[in-house]
């Protein structure tokens, strides 16, 4: 379905991307203005390939992390609130809005067996797009970026992966970054909505396999 677009799209796109990099400006290293523009990147890149309101998978695309409830102490109403604020004020279709809001609301992982609530074409899109910059080279680097920040230990062996977490005991966890591989990031490829990021994610799947083989041989001293 295509629904009304603003007269200049272009001139509301390029406001979102300011709006967000203001919002983002003292991001931790994975969640920043670099890791919007990565998977907006990649939503347009998959969308290519689908039936789909270009406009809405754009600013799913760039809103989807301004206010990511890690920061923000659990609390998962702040991203969707600001986005709607914002585009009420640039005159954004109300329907285009509470579109959004639902992909906001509905494409992170959150561990568990939780339901996602909401179904679109464009969440499909925006959601591995997200997805596909957790995985991979980029994946990995953003995977210790946050267990640093968050001060994890690399590794201990004596801490096996949780892989039946519950979704608040995901969020609390403060396990070791190499678990996080085995709880979230090889689960994803599995996940994937469309084939085009399918496709993508095997080869940073199997590019985060080789990754762990090297690990675990140099931590046992064989390479």
């Amino acid at each position: 379905m295509f629904y009304f677009k603003p007269m200049n799209t272009q001139h509301l796109i390029e406001t979102t991307i300011d709006f967000v990099k203001a919002q983002l400006v003292d991001a931790e290293g994975g969640h920043d203005w670099f890791h919007i523009e990565r998977v907006y990147k990649n939503a347009i890149h998959i969308a290519k390939h689908e039936k789909v309101d270009l406009l809405i998978v754009s600013l799913g695309a760039l809103l989807h992390d301004i206010a990511d409830s890690k920061f923000h102490d659990g609390d998962e109403t702040i991203g969707p609130q600001l986005t709607r604020e914002f585009l009420f004020k640039q005159n954004v279709d109300s329907i285009v809005i509470e579109h959004v809001v639902k992909i906001i609301e509905n494409i992170s992982f959150k561990g568990g067996n939780e339901t996602q609530k909401f179904k679109s074409a464009e969440l499909d899109v925006v959601q591995d797009a997200d997805r596909l910059d957790a995985i991979g080279a980029i994946g990995i680097a953003r995977c210790f970026n946050y267990g640093g920040f968050k001060n994890r230990a690399l590794y201990n062996p004596d801490i096996a992966p949780n892989l039946s977490m519950t979704k608040e005991e995901y969020k609390a966890s403060k396990a070791p970054t190499i678990n996080h591989f085995y709880e979230k990031l090889l689960l994803l490829k599995d996940r994937m909505n469309t084939k085009t990021g399918q496709k993508i994610a095997q080869k940073r799947h199997d590019f985060m396999l080789q990754y762990l083989d090297q690990f675990f041989d140099e931590w046992d001293g064989k390479a």
